[in-house]
């Protein structure tokens, strides 16, 4: 039987053989709450040592993966962009959750499962409750992708969140992120990017001590609360 050759539309066997390797990935997941690490620190993340971090992190900038900052000495590597996030999300939900083997490890899973940020949108059981909410006042309407209401306008600006400036960023407006945890959607893009900066600004959530936890705080416990229960699809009792 003779094979038969099919057309592909793109090259996806050299990126997927460079997350392939265990050292990359732990490096690209070290790297997926969207801040940049130093050479020195992803090696010790990955557990190996500097000249083998070197060399994988020269493989991952050749196929785009990461994007490089030198500052003096240092040489500080971050994820390309969102889309090499929502690889790495999509590839956590199809694959197998790892085993915890000790009472920090299930702490750890434990805390990312609440709340996380996927490259720079809240996630985890929190980012899932926020769209739920958003979607049940009515400031959002759809399904695979999202558009803001009228409604919606007016609570997102109170909460800091200019849409018209958010529509206008190089990346997809507001699309529905499936979350690895939750197996639900939670609201990802330029969107969810915006109105999760604008919780941190207000001091609503910070970061965690474990890397890509974010925890809700005492000044945001009441502002969270009263989204999760909104009823007014304008917003505007939280945020004036």
């Amino acid at each position: 039987m003779v094979a038969e050759h099919v057309a592909v539309d793109a090259a996806i066997a050299p990126t997927a053989a460079l997350i392939a390797d265990p050292t990359r990935a732990a490096m690209l997941t070290a790297l997926l709450d969207g801040r940049a690490l130093a050479a020195g620190e992803l090696a010790a993340l990955a557990g190996v040592s500097a000249a083998t971090a070197s060399s994988h992190l020269a493989r991952l900038l050749g196929g785009g993966m990461v994007t490089v900052v030198s500052q003096g000495r240092h040489r500080y590597y971050r994820l390309a962009g969102p889309e090499v996030a929502e690889v790495l999300e999509v590839l956590a939900r199809v694959g197998a959750r790892p085993e915890t083997r000790s009472l920090r490890q299930s702490r750890q899973a434990r805390l990312l499962e609440e709340a996380r940020t996927c490259y720079d949108h809240l996630a985890g059981r929190a980012g899932v409750e926020l769209l739920r909410a958003l979607l049940a006042a009515g400031c959002l309407v759809g399904e695979e992708a999202f558009e803001v209401t009228s409604e919606g306008r007016a609570g997102l600006g109170g909460l800091g969140v200019d849409v018209d400036a958010v529509r206008g960023a190089r990346r997809r407006f507001a699309p529905a992120c499936l979350d690895w945890t939750e197996r639900r959607p939670h609201l990802g893009g330029a969107l969810g990017a915006a109105l999760t900066c604008a919780l941190m600004d207000r001091g609503w959530y910070r970061k965690g001590a474990v890397r890509r936890v974010v925890e809700v705080t005492e000044a945001g416990r009441e502002g969270v609360a009263a989204i999760f229960e909104c009823k007014d699809p304008t917003l505007h009792a939280l945020v004036t």
